[in-house]
């Protein structure tokens, strides 16, 4: 039982807040313009974060996990994401994996994985998307048929964050391809590194550099039985989507971070960068500007703690987490847009983070669900929520 009081765990999060802002400050934001550049992968600073715990931050305590709120982590993912967003997508996947687990699994699999989970040795992510099947988890083709005391996996899966560095991950698959309905044929695989496991490639992107995002392929590769999440097969599509919730919280507070960002560097250059004899904040198209950006980050920030503290109640949120997907990473562009804009050609030069942000900011609209399907989320509840 936690005896300790709400005033405690506040200050408990404050210090852990503190010791984050101090890491980006040393040990990130000096070095981001590089990786960036070289689009190298951040080794130094995943081992600092395994230091302070962050692989850990939702897992139990008594699984050697820092048992942190989701809305404690949703500021931790903020303030990483106005740094380098790039970082606050290593701890995610790892953490929906490690939740799926914690929620859904055995005594038996939390016990074997979730305290090296939390050390951050066993470390991945969540593998669902397909080439031919993004937002549809149901359309998945990778099976995986039963063969005595395995599983024997085939399929491809893609756009996979963590899986060139990472070694364990949570397998979306066919274990019943012909069920009916089809998730009913769907099950969560806890699937390590081995033989049959091959990373096919790397993916270029536009943006979200240093993090490793790649194909992944499986030919004859085998899990035991005993990794299902859950010990029962036909419940991974229910598993996996209790997890995107958590997802789309963190991408929201990535997208609070990103605008938040765009806003700080937009400030700034405003009052410094002359035109007509007086800053640039003095005139009335800036102000316009800075206002919008400003209202639109305390907006999303809002809504992201509202969908947080629901799901720490243990609350269907789905509606609250897509509102806050939505509304935060359309900020997240717009903001970033409007920094450049402001920045002028300035904001289309590399040796600012502008440019950097501008890029990043679209995967947010399309990852964890697009806002297309945001929108569509937030009307169905709406309706259900609201009978006549």
């Amino acid at each position: 039982m936690d005896m300790k009081t709400p005033a405690d765990h506040l200050d408990e999060d404050a210090l852990i807040l503190d010791s984050v802002d101090r890491f980006l400050a040393t040990e990130v934001k000096p070095y981001v313009h590089d990786l960036e550049a070289r689009d190298e992968y951040p080794a130094a600073m995943v081992e600092a974060m395994k230091e302070l715990g962050l692989f850990g931050c939702l897992i139990e305590p008594e699984y050697g996990g820092l048992g942190l709120s989701t809305a404690t982590y949703a500021k931790i993912i903020e303030r990483m994401s106005a740094v380098w967003m790039s970082i606050s997508g290593i701890v995610n996947s790892h953490l929906i994996m490690a939740m799926a687990v914690q929620r859904y699994g055995t005594q038996e699999q939390k016990e074997a994985y979730l305290p090296r989970f939390a050390t951050g040795e066993l470390r991945g992510g969540i593998a669902l998307t397909e080439p031919d099947c993004g937002t549809d988890l149901q359309a998945i083709r990778t099976t995986a048929r039963r063969d005595g005391d395995d599983y024997v996996v085939n399929g491809t899966k893609t756009w996979i964050t963590n899986s060139y560095y990472g070694n364990t991950f949570a397998l979306l698959v066919k274990t019943d391809p012909a069920a009916n309905p089809r998730h009913k044929g769907m099950s969560l695989l806890i699937a390590e590194k081995g033989p049959g496991f091959e990373v096919s490639r790397k993916l270029p992107k536009l943006g979200y550099k240093g993090i490793d995002t790649c194909e992944i392929s499986f030919q004859d590769y085998r899990v035991p039985v005993d990794r299902v999440v859950g010990g029962a097969e036909g419940r991974g599509l229910q598993q996996i989507l209790g997890g995107l919730e958590l997802g789309r919280i963190n991408v929201a507070a990535r997208g609070v971070g990103v605008a938040q960002a765009a806003l700080k560097e937009a400030v700034a250059y405003s009052q410094v960068r002359k035109t007509f004899g007086k800053p640039i904040c003095e005139h009335q198209a800036i102000q316009l500007k800075l206002g919008e950006m400003a209202t639109r980050v305390e907006a999303a920030r809002l809504l992201t703690y509202r969908a947080a503290e629901a799901f720490d109640r243990g609350e269907r949120c789905d509606m609250e987490a897509g509102m806050a997907k939505y509304f935060a990473t359309e900020a997240a562009v717009e903001n970033a847009t409007e920094a450049m804009r402001i920045h002028g050609a300035y904001g289309y030069s590399k040796e600012y983070d502008v440019e950097r942000l501008y890029r990043d900011a679209p995967l947010l609209v399309i990852g964890e669900g697009t806002n297309e399907m945001q929108r569509i989320i937030i009307a169905k509840q709406l309706v259900e929520r609201n009978p006549v």
